[in-house]
């Protein structure tokens, strides 16, 4: 497993120097330290937002897009391929001042994921996270479809004998 996940602390803030999204203000604001709870943050700026004065809409999927993945990596451990594979958004109205998203993986979505992949299979876990404005009023609707499997065991290598 990377060493970006060892730690939650240093996880955090190298993702807000990651300039994609530093260069569109998006921030993690919390992060649990087992992974199991992130709040997301971007404040408008003249930098991210449209022709219309609110927040471009690829800055709001954008500050939604990594983190279901990047959740669930240090949680199942380097046993496991998790990769996105289907997102939509819905755009309900227009993003103004700072928006917010909050991502959770509880016990119980965790437990499921390792019972459905243990003997290798793939599974896809849906998740939904709603975009909020700071009146807590629904900006947008990121719908996300993961693709998880348990890594294959590597072969052991064995010596190869020679006959002469």
């Amino acid at each position: 497993m990377s060493q970006l996940f060892r730690s939650p602390t240093v996880f955090r803030r190298v993702m807000n120097l990651w300039p994609p999204f530093w260069g569109t203000g998006i921030s993690i604001a919390e992060l649990a330290p087992d992974y199991s709870r992130l709040v997301v943050r971007m404040k408008r700026r003249f930098y991210n937002a449209n022709a219309f004065g609110t927040h471009f809409g690829g800055s709001l999927y954008a500050m939604c897009d990594p983190f279901y993945v990047l959740m669930l990596v240090p949680r199942l451990g380097p046993d496991y391929r998790v990769w996105d594979k289907a997102a939509s958004i819905d755009f309900i109205k227009p993003g103004r001042g700072t928006v917010t998203a909050v991502f959770d993986w509880d016990a119980a979505e965790i437990e499921e994921i390792l019972a459905r992949t243990a003997n290798g299979e793939k599974y896809e876990p849906q998740r939904v996270v709603d975009v909020r404005d700071e009146r807590g009023e629904l900006v947008a609707r990121v719908r996300k479809t993961l693709y998880v499997r348990r890594r294959k065991p590597e072969p052991v290598a064995t010596q190869a004998t020679v006959s002469a």
